[in-house]
């Protein structure tokens, strides 16, 4: 059985066909740092870590790419709060996020660009756009036109009637249309900013993830993935840009992401109803709170309780004592011979064991469900 998963393109679930056999470009939105990471990145960070490894077990040579935006409104409010340069902010937080991440028990990403070490990537982007007749310069700014993109609103499923009528926006002196989106932001008083042809300023938000993403593993390219939040406007300006400037396909595969809640609130930093990854690391080994998230399929959301992370530490000592009863049978024996996809062979397998193996296969197979494939892992 091929490995399916759902396409938020086409909202359907297609089998995973790459533009190389057996080689997978994945590309996935990282962090803004300008804060502690909370469990709702964590559901990102091990969802995935969960993706490449099954890939990867299932014979995938997969080159794993996430970003870390390191210039973001965000970012320069919170480093002028505290006094400091935009860079410091930022460095901090990258290295309290990568200290978190291993804290996680996550693979390290093969690439991880940062957006401030792309520039003259987002510069050609807009260069292109602007000869396309897509993007305009306005008092420094650079907007991209919506009216210009084909199909805009396809990954979200919103059409531009609709989403011009709903605009709350008002029609400003800079931009010709509401849902016209920052591609360069002209400089403002005691921010940073790099130079470029259409005055100093910084990149737009969208735009990094494009220029970054196609640099690495060209355009189109096999999956793209984030949080459900960043299908829109984020995912589709990047589709937007990326297509509008180039005229071919920007992706093939869309996946996605469901919120973990509060109190059936999604948690957020801007709802103060977050817990970080360190703050619950104190409670909790990382495995229970690894097992807790992948408890529940990846596309639906996950309810938030200290009573779930207690369970998931009893979960994880369940299999640890298996384990410890499975090596004083056998006298730890070395593992089965791999190299094979999907694990060792089926033939090294105990005759007993066999159907377990193939019935986790089957359900990871199906969408990631990795819910299901914990459940044979009981069984």
């Amino acid at each position: 059985m091929a490995i399916v998963l759902h396409n938020t393109l086409t909202g359907k679930q297609e089998p995973l066909t790459t533009l190389v056999p057996g080689k997978i470009g994945l590309y996935v939105c990282g962090v803004t740092v300008y804060d502690r990471c909370h469990v709702g990145h964590a559901r990102s960070l091990i969802f995935f870590d969960t993706a490449v490894r099954y890939l990867r077990f299932s014979g995938y040579a997969v080159n794993f790419v996430r970003n870390i935006t390191d210039i973001d409104d965000k970012i320069i409010k919170r480093a002028a709060e505290e006094t400091i340069p935009s860079e410091e902010l930022a460095s901090r937080y990258i290295g309290t996020f990568r200290a978190d991440v291993a804290a996680l028990g996550c693979l390290q990403p093969d690439i991880e660009p940062r957006a401030t070490d792309h520039i003259p990537e987002m510069l050609d982007l807009i260069a292109q756009l602007e000869k396309r007749g897509v993007a305009y310069a306005s008092e420094g700014d650079v907007y991209c036109s919506v009216a210009k993109i084909k199909d805009y609103g396809k990954l979200s499923k919103r059409k531009l009637d609709e989403l011009i009528a709903g605009a709350r926006v008002e029609l400003g002196d800079r931009k010709q249309g509401n849902l016209d989106f920052a591609l360069w932001k002209g400089v403002k008083p005691g921010e940073p900013f790099w130079e470029s042809p259409w005055g100093p300023g910084r990149p737009g938000w969208h735009l990094e993830c494009s220029a970054m993403s196609t640099k690495y593993l060209g355009q189109p390219f096999d999956l793209h993935g984030g949080g459900e939040d960043l299908i829109f406007p984020h995912h589709e300006n990047e589709i937007a840009q990326s297509e509008g400037a180039s005229g071919t396909p920007f992706v093939k595969h869309w996946i996605h992401h469901a919120f973990v809640r509060i109190n059936e609130e999604k948690m957020s930093k801007s709802l103060g109803n977050f817990l970080t990854i360190e703050e619950i690391l104190k409670r909790v080994p990382s495995e229970a709170l690894r097992l807790f998230l992948v408890s529940t399929h990846y596309r639906s959301p996950v309810d938030f309780s200290d009573q779930s992370l207690i369970d998931a530490q009893r979960a994880c000592t369940r299999l640890h004592e298996t384990l410890a009863r499975v090596e004083e049978k056998l006298g730890n024996p070395s593992p089965p011979s791999g190299g094979a996809a999907r694990g060792p062979e089926a033939g090294s397998l105990p005759a007993s064991v066999r159907p377990f193996h193939e019935q986790f296969v089957t359900a990871m197979d199906d969408d990631l469900n990795s819910a299901r494939a914990l459940g044979v892992v009981f069984d």
